[in-house]
């Protein structure tokens, strides 16, 4: 009963003592460590291409849609993106995790250079 009757008797100082004690709690979860959340680079490749003068329908249809297909049967790809404007092609390829970069960049190289 000796922490009630205190507070209630000098309610400044539970106020000030309960203020202390969240500083506290704030700074301390700040300095945590994120151990659950490891640096991560994920596989992502990406492949631009130019056809100057060109409008975006045709490079769709003649530069991206192509490439698409033939990168299309690569094993461990988890998201495929496009992007046709004027004059230039983007295709980003996202891989799963456990892909090496190094090997996905080499086989969307030889797919594109065919």
């Amino acid at each position: 009963m000796g922490l009630s009757d205190t507070a209630v008797r000098r309610p400044v100082l539970a106020m000030v003592m309960s203020l202390l004690l969240m500083a506290f709690g704030a700074l301390s979860f700040r300095n945590l460590p994120l151990r659950e959340l490891p640096d991560v680079d994920p596989p992502i490749v990406s492949v631009e291409t130019a056809y100057i003068g060109a409008s975006a329908a045709v490079v769709e249809n003649r530069v991206t849609k192509p490439i698409e297909d033939l990168l299309a049967g690569l094993e461990g790809i988890h998201k495929i993106v496009s992007e046709s404007s004027e004059g230039i092609s983007r295709i980003t390829i996202d891989f799963e995790l456990s892909r090496d970069i190094d090997s996905a960049a080499n086989d969307v190289r030889d797919r594109v250079s065919q």
